[in-house]
């Protein structure tokens, strides 16, 4: 039976999909839910795994967009699985066989009188390549135009552009993915009144915390206790204090939400990633770095859905991990805000008349001007600060063992 492969929904408003890689060879015998092919949509790359194991007949080629249901491949059911890889075994030995044939010319070479117009002698290359001088530059006096020892040594190096190094190029096409990545990016710039708001947090205290009671977080739970279960719920705080933060525009309307589902940007290995933590207001410390741990898993491997994906009222972005002192961060359309976390960096800072070292992190948030004013802006961030520089009393009700679930 020939059965004809067609291309899965990857969500409900994605209507067609790129052929990014296929994973297997025209003619090739593949196993049932193997995977045979990596496909972008403009939200995610997805494997596209064999209905069936059979000989595979490719009708697409990698770079081609084909809309959901279309047929890219067939795979025949019936085909005979081939035996073990014995018959490739005289492919491999004939290569040996004419690299004997080849050994004979090298025993017989070209006369060596006669010389190729502008070549150097073995001394004069390495002279040459010593003054970064290229050949092909130097008049040789030799014969036959032969560039000599002394050529070499008189050369003198030109003063025009420097030679020597490499000036390839490649050029490789944009994943959909990648190139609706893009879209989105100049979208933001362009269709929101996109500003951004400074401010710098004291995490002496989620520092003791955390060296507290991480080792019985993770004995207790299996999940590391992180910064991002702190931010995750200093961010849920201050976005139901200042309710326009977690709002969006619809045209002439705004929307607001009672809940937070939190966008969490990972870096996957096809590029980075926004899935959602829903309602993460409701989440323990626990529940937040369990399920940030699930999605990151999903990416990394190659597994995060389009539905992982969709929604979500408010991002967090940690360029720190990377190393970032300080940016500002795109908003994620369509939503209207942003937090931009950065790398924690000791620094000298004053303290009831004092200066003390600290460990110092800059947060950024980016948000849409034409529904947020600054006023609720300046505000969230604040209250983002608060939290994390007290978070026993303002994210942990002053019983830190209860709100760790220990």
């Amino acid at each position: 039976m020939i059965l004809e492969m067609k291309v899965p929904s990857p969500g409900e408003s994605i209507k067609e999909v790129e052929i990014a890689t296929w994973l297997v060879k025209d003619g090739d015998y593949v196993e049932k839910d193997q995977a045979i092919a990596e496909v972008d949509s403009d939200k995610a790359t997805l494997e596209l795994p064999a209905e069936m194991s059979g000989i595979i007949t490719l009708k697409a080629e990698e770079g081609d967009t084909v809309a959901v249901g279309a047929v890219v491949c067939l795979i025949d059911t019936d085909a005979a699985k081939p035996e073990g890889s014995t018959s490739a075994a005289p492919a491999v030995e004939a290569p040996k066989v004419e690299e004997k044939k080849v050994e004979a010319p090298k025993a017989a070479p070209a006369p060596q009188a006669t010389y190729a117009t502008g070549s150097a002698s073995p001394a004069a290359k390495k002279i040459l390549a010593e003054k970064n001088i290229d050949p092909a530059t130097v008049a040789g006096t030799g014969k036959a135009g032969r560039i000599t020892t002394e050529d070499a040594v008189n050369a003198v190096p030109s003063m025009g552009t420097p030679t020597g190094g490499t000036r390839g190029s490649e050029r490789t096409k944009l994943s959909m993915l990648r190139r609706k990545v893009a879209e989105r990016l100049v979208a933001a710039k362009n269709e929101t009144a996109m500003l951004t708001t400074f401010n710098e947090v004291n995490l002496t205290n989620v520092n003791k915390l955390r060296n507290e009671y991480k080792d019985a977080f993770k004995d207790k739970h299996g999940v590391s206790l992180g910064f991002m279960s702190f931010f995750t719920k200093a961010v849920t705080r201050a976005l139901q204090l200042y309710p326009d933060v977690n709002s969006m525009i619809d045209g002439d309307h705004k929307i607001s939400y009672d809940f937070c589902d939190i966008s969490v940007a990972v870096s996957g290995p096809k590029g980075l990633m926004v899935p959602v933590v829903r309602n993460a207001e409701l989440l323990t410390f626990r529940g937040v770095e369990a399920e940030i741990k699930r999605l990151a898993l999903r990416a990394r491997d190659g597994q995060i859905t389009v539905d992982d994906m969709t929604g979500g009222t408010f991002t967090i972005s940690n360029g720190g991990v990377f190393g970032s002192m300080l940016s500002t961060p795109i908003i994620n359309p369509p939503q209207s805000g942003i937090l931009g976390m950065h790398n924690i960096i000791e620094r000298p800072i004053a303290v009831n008349g004092q200066v003390v070292i600290a460990p110092m992190m800059y947060v950024a948030l980016s948000y849409d001007h034409r529904i947020i004013d600054g006023r609720e802006s300046v505000g969230f961030l604040v209250a983002v600060k608060e939290a994390l520089e007290n978070p026993v009393e303002l994210l942990m009700d002053n019983n830190p063992k209860k709100a760790l679930e220990l």
